[in-house]
């Protein structure tokens, strides 16, 4: 129980890194598909707070798969476009994947219940191939974020801090981090 609140508490802060972006980010200079980006993010960030709290979510599972397939669809296709939204698509899809794929007890009604759950994701060799994706991205993005600014000639750096380049960046990292803890712990 407290791995849940912890994660519960852990998703629930990187929706304010979001929400911060969206109201102060010049998206008219950054680009739609960086506002995409993050509305995006802010919606998958909601759904785990959904899926991982001890409580549950207002939202029925059933709301959530149509969400989730709905954000998967949008960013496949501005990938298919411009390829600079797959991450986006597969982490909704993967998202969609653990809501659909856990198991859905009677006792809990139709409200995710992965904090709860007692059993394993359906195809968890699924789950361990894509929680081996984020993973090694969250690691990946980490690295870059740290590495980042030191390369950076210091207009660059200053450009891409008020840009909310390292923001997203480590929000990125740690949803990964935590979506590739959730699919393994789910799977194994």
């Amino acid at each position: 129980m407290v791995v849940d609140w912890a994660l519960t508490a852990a998703f629930a802060a990187l929706a304010l890194p979001c929400v911060l972006r969206l109201v102060r980010l010049d998206y008219s200079r950054l680009g739609h598909g960086v506002r995409h980006g993050d509305l995006a993010e802010l919606l998958l960030v909601v759904a785990m707070v959904a899926m991982v709290s001890p409580v549950g979510g207002p939202i029925p599972a059933a709301g959530w798969q149509a969400v989730l397939v709905l954000t998967a669809g949008w960013f496949a296709v501005a990938w298919w476009r411009d390829r600079s939204c797959a991450h986006h698509a597969l982490s909704a899809a993967a998202m969609f994947y653990m809501v659909t794929a856990m198991p859905h007890a009677s006792t809990h009604g139709p409200w995710l219940t992965m904090s709860t759950m007692d059993a394993r994701l359906a195809l968890p060799l699924l789950a361990v191939a894509a929680a081996g994706y984020f993973v090694v991205d969250a690691a990946r993005t980490g690295v870059l974020v740290v590495r980042g600014p030191a390369s950076r000639p210091a207009r660059g750096a200053a450009a891409a801090a008020g840009s909310g380049h390292t923001s997203r960046a480590l929000c990125r990292a740690a949803m990964g981090a935590g979506m590739g803890y959730l699919l393994l712990a789910s799977a194994l």
